[in-house]
């Protein structure tokens, strides 16, 4: 199965709708898109779609209604979720979001915290007995 999503004029996805391989005559991505969208828009006038993975193989992470598609991310563009906060960064080489300050590359794991514009540390527990 095929799977595309509908942008909106923002290139917002609004749906997700999933297209028999059949109708896009068992091609692989990039060759089935074009088929596809000719498909959707016979049924639906008017409309923009781009197709999407759900195994995530292509256009960096499956399309979600809310997530925002990035003409410029790799060769075919990406869809990306919104940022968390209006002072995140996109980088483009991963069509996604990040905070200003890079992630701690020390092995803890953390959590971004807003109000502090800081990574903090999760503390770890120590089991005894």
């Amino acid at each position: 199965m095929a799977h595309f999503a509908q942008l909106n004029e923002n290139n917002i996805v609004t749906q997700v709708l999933v297209v028999s391989n059949d109708d896009v005559q068992n091609l692989p991505f990039p060759q089935s898109e074009s088929i596809g969208v000719a498909f959707l828009q016979n049924l639906f006038p008017n409309t923009t779609w781009k197709q999407t993975s759900y195994n995530n193989n292509f256009r960096f992470k499956y399309a979600g209604i809310g997530n925002e598609f990035h003409p410029t991310c790799g060769q075919y563009g990406g869809f990306a979720i919104p940022p968390a906060y209006s002072y995140f960064i996109f980088q483009e080489t991963k069509c996604s979001w990040i905070p200003p300050v890079p992630y701690p590359n020390d092995g803890f794991e953390y959590y971004w915290n807003d109000s502090k514009y800081a990574w903090i540390k999760i503390p770890t527990t120590t089991v005894i007995g």
